[in-house]
């Protein structure tokens, strides 16, 4: 098989990669250098290619509330963004199946995220700009696809987490902000403060489990949406308690910052469709999971504050 992977640098694009990979596929892996999607004509060095797969995960967004602050930035390029890949699809790779990502954002509050709703109602208003930018490119494949014969498959997941995340950004997705902050407290002594009251809750999916399924279905799924979900959902305090215990902190040392922002106050996906196509997918157990991102995240932890601790050190001398 060959493939082509747009987004291919970040933390799902290089587990996808990898795993493409081990099973014997050719990868055409782009990142935002190789091939900036904001160009119509970005892509057109692999127009005379043949893909069998073009695997989109690329999309300007950040975790935290990045989506707050730049709304009609996220308009304006991930349309353009999606419009290039699309176009792509259907001039240059009509023979190809599109497997896209949606986002659970697109859901409407107070809906029971089934895959049905995803174009039902209104977004939460934080998110709205990109959620809507999801749902546009779902409608984009559809009607794509139905002029043109084309074959896509959309998978909307879970909070991935892992091994190999792009960790000490600005803005992190929750586990890993979470895990950061925590092992700064238990390193250097910093305060750790969490947004919001630890109460608004979230499902997590671990990432080898989320490639492995997402291929499973890819094989098996035609022209669907699939939710993929763990299927439970825990507390911020609950996940900041089973994180202490593996690093080693107070958990009475946590405060909660009340008026910081915290998105949806719970968030997990319906999988009843996932468990008829997909009863006996892999999952690995939250502690399990959380042991090896810690495992990994500790050492570049360590390694990216080793100055600032240093120098504090000197200070102190």
């Amino acid at each position: 098989m060959r493939a082509l992977v747009t987004g291919g640098s970040g933390f799902l694009g290089r587990h996808l990669v990898a795993a493409l990979r081990r099973d014997g596929a050719d990868v055409v892996s782009l990142s935002s250098r190789d091939a900036d999607l904001r160009d119509s004509d970005a892509l057109a060095h692999w127009r005379a290619d043949r893909f069998d797969r073009i695997y989109h995960l690329a999309a300007w967004t950040q975790a935290g509330d990045f989506c707050l602050t730049h709304p009609g930035e996220q308009w304006l390029i991930n349309q353009q963004i999606n419009t290039t890949v699309l176009r792509f699809w259907a001039d240059a790779q009509p023979q190809a199946r599109l497997v896209s990502m949606g986002t659970s954002c697109a859901y409407e509050v107070g809906s029971r995220l089934r895959e049905e709703e995803y174009l039902r109602g209104t977004p939460i208003d934080e998110l709205y700009t990109y959620a809507m930018t999801k749902r546009m490119l779902l409608v984009g494949q559809q009607s794509l696809a139905r002029q043109f014969g084309l074959t896509w498959f959309t998978a909307v997941p879970s909070t991935l987490y892992g091994p190999g995340y792009h960790a000490g950004a600005k803005q992190m997705h929750f586990i890993f902000d979470l895990a950061w902050k925590l092992l700064a407290g238990r390193h250097d002594g910093a305060p750790i403060v969490l947004w919001g009251d630890g109460r608004q809750r979230r499902e997590l999916v671990y990432i080898d489990d989320f490639v492995a399924t997402l291929l499973d279905l890819d094989g098996r799924v035609t022209n669907e949406l699939v939710n993929i979900g763990a299927g439970e959902d825990h507390s911020i305090r609950e996940f900041a308690e089973l994180l202490c215990e593996l690093i080693g902190v107070d958990p009475a040392s946590i405060r909660y910052d009340e008026a910081r922002y915290v998105g949806a106050r719970a968030k997990r996906l319906d999988v009843a469709k996932l468990d008829r196509l997909a009863p006996h997918r892999p999952h690995t157990p939250l502690r399990e999971g959380l042991r090896q991102m810690l495992a990994w995240l500790e050492p570049v932890f360590l390694a990216a504050t080793a100055g600032s601790r240093t120098s504090t050190s000197r200070t102190r001398a």
